[in-house]
């Protein structure tokens, strides 16, 4: 029995790319480029994209920025149900205040992940470079290309930050679909 099981090929998390699981769509994900000024955000379904936004939070008090960034990643959740949330590492810049206010700004799209059980899955800029691109060197524009020839997506005017989040997105649906449960 043991030898059958071993000689079984491993499920991988696409083979059930239609299953619903604690009320999450099992093979949708979103992928947020954190910000405090600007979020993107993408929707997958799969390998389909099937939204893309860039989010503003309101001017005016940093609080109010991180609870608004927190209400539009908890409106996201509730209307795509998505099984994870893909998340770029934190890149330090020169310029610290900066990165301690993007890392806040991460804190509270992670707190809305948790607080409706979503895993949340980091990637380096560099895996997400490589995985659109095949280079870690890649400049945004090669990126931004790619990211757009493998979607087969029409042109739109879209900010870098919705650019970056659909990038993420594909990366995220790369490394999930060859991922093992």
């Amino acid at each position: 029995m043991f030898q059958q099981m071993q000689n079984k090929r491993q499920p991988t998390r696409s083979s059930f790319a239609k299953q619903k699981l604690s009320g999450h769509v099992q093979n949708r994900s979103i992928a947020i480029d954190p910000g405090y000024d600007r979020m993107g955000a993408a929707v997958f379904e799969g390998s389909t994209l099937i939204h893309s936004e860039c989010f503003e939070p309101p001017k005016g008090g940093f609080a109010e920025r991180l609870r608004a960034i927190h209400e539009r990643v908890a409106a996201l959740i509730t209307e795509y149900s998505p099984s994870s949330l893909a998340l770029e590492t934190l890149f330090f810049s020169k310029n610290q205040t900066t990165a301690i206010k993007v890392a806040e700004a991460r804190g509270v799209i992670e707190l809305a992940a948790a607080e409706a059980s979503i895993p949340v899955v980091e990637y380096s800029p560099q895996a997400v470079k490589t995985a659109v691109t095949g280079s870690g060197n890649a400049d945004k524009e090669g990126v931004k290309k790619m990211a757009m020839l493998l979607l087969k997506l029409p042109e739109k005017k879209r900010l870098d930050d919705e650019y970056d989040a659909i990038a993420l997105g594909v990366a995220h649906t790369a490394s999930y679909k060859s991922t093992p449960l």
